[in-house]
């Protein structure tokens, strides 16, 4: 399922801005954030890293929604 979703997310990269309207900021916003849950449950097992890899994740992805 997780390079499901990451092809899912390379395919429409460019279509999911905040520049674009509602419906589309929203499926980019959740976008972003399921990323960040895969993340979280791929690294359950060192919380340190997983709570660095899932923060970094939603910051960088909504500045980038943001800025699109």
């Amino acid at each position: 399922m997780r390079f499901a979703w990451l092809s899912w997310l390379f395919r429409h990269f460019n279509e999911y801005g905040y520049s674009q309207g509602l419906l589309r900021a929203a499926i980019g916003t959740l976008a972003v954030l399921v990323t960040a849950a895969l993340l979280w449950f791929t690294l359950h097992r060192h919380r340190p890293a997983a709570i660095a890899a899932s923060g970094l994740t939603c910051a960088l992805g909504i500045g980038w929604l943001a800025f699109h």
